[in-house]
């Protein structure tokens, strides 16, 4: 694929992202519903209360559809991309009704963490089933050692990948432009990756969630004027470790998703040593919150995530590309 062909997927993305994103908005002022801010979380975020979401929506409509017409105008609409975007749409599918029981509803709390669990896994079975039908190996390929075969123990860590990075992203969007930031450097970091490898299907996949990610920052970055929601996170994140076991390097998330993997890491931790010992590590978390209340601004927040993100992908791509 042509550099200037690769500019194809994401301009169709960001475009239709650009133009019906308003009207989204629009939408969802005048029928004055929006965000239910967490009363938990940061005082200073209480402002951002009515703020319209599930902009995450838009921007999987438009990935959906430009990887669609793009891909089949390339002839590169394969199987591994079929089941790409069903993780994207089934995962972005759990997070639209997570979100519309909060919106309408009137809660912070959407679906019950039971519900939402067993919908990622039957899409995780799912997508081992078809991963399996086209003869991929059940082996996790390592750095130096090559690739280790695990059998069935596969079919578990996929299972763990899928709803493990799919719930990761989702708590690392609790910022203005954070998420929109970070997953946009991440799937630049796979396209690379899969441009190297002459895998096209997932390039035009990662360059058409790229555009219509861009095209969402500019109603996303400080003060939003619409959240991602999770619609748009946990769909994110299913697709992040989709693409990572499709291209066979799976644990290249654990350095480019580092971002992710702290932000959950650090509410393990919070949560362990509160239930064991009464007392917090940090003052909130996910951790982002954290450096919020000892004093960074939040745009100071997200630049500087953004920048380690960018770090991990620059030093994943020198080491092992």
């Amino acid at each position: 694929m042509q550099f200037t062909q690769m500019l194809i997927p994401i301009v169709s993305s960001f475009a239709i992202t650009f133009i019906v994103l308003p009207l989204f908005i629009g939408y969802f002022r005048i029928k004055k519903e929006g965000q239910v801010i967490r009363e938990e979380g940061p005082k200073w975020h209480e402002k951002k209360s009515g703020t319209p979401t599930m902009g995450g929506l838009i921007f999987l409509i438009a990935s959906v559809i430009s990887t669609i017409w793009v891909g089949y105008w390339q002839h590169q609409m394969t199987v591994q991309a079929w089941i790409t975007l069903f993780i994207l749409v089934l995962y972005g599918v759990l997070g639209f009704m997570d979100d519309s029981i909060k919106l309408f509803e009137k809660r912070n709390l959407g679906l019950r963490a039971w519900q939402k669990l067993l919908g990622q896994i039957i899409g995780g079975l799912i997508f081992t089933v078809v991963y399996i039908y086209e003869g991929l190996p059940l082996a996790i390929d390592l750095p130096v050692v090559g690739q280790v075969h695990l059998s069935v123990l596969y079919v578990i860590f996929i299972l763990i990948w899928l709803v493990g990075f799919s719930n990761a992203v989702n708590l690392t969007d609790g910022l203005d432009g954070l998420v929109a930031g970070t997953a946009t450097i991440a799937f630049a970091t796979y396209a690379v990756i899969a441009y190297k490898e002459g895998r096209t299907d997932i390039l035009i996949f990662c360059l058409t969630v790229i555009g219509g990610l861009i095209a969402f920052f500019w109603f996303n970055h400080k003060p939003a004027k619409i959240f991602m929601g999770d619609v748009g996170s946990l769909a994110l994140g299913g697709a992040l470790a989709a693409i990572s076991i499709l291209l066979h390097r799976e644990l290249s998330l654990l350095l480019i998703g580092l971002v992710f993997v702290i932000e959950t890491a650090s509410v393990m931790i919070q949560v362990s040593v509160f239930k064991l010992t009464g007392k917090r590590v940090f003052k909130m978390s996910p951790i982002h919150h954290h450096f919020e209340m000892v004093g960074w601004s939040e745009w100071r927040v997200v630049l500087t995530f953004w920048g380690f993100g960018l770090l991990c992908s620059i030093i994943y791509l020198i080491a092992f590309l």
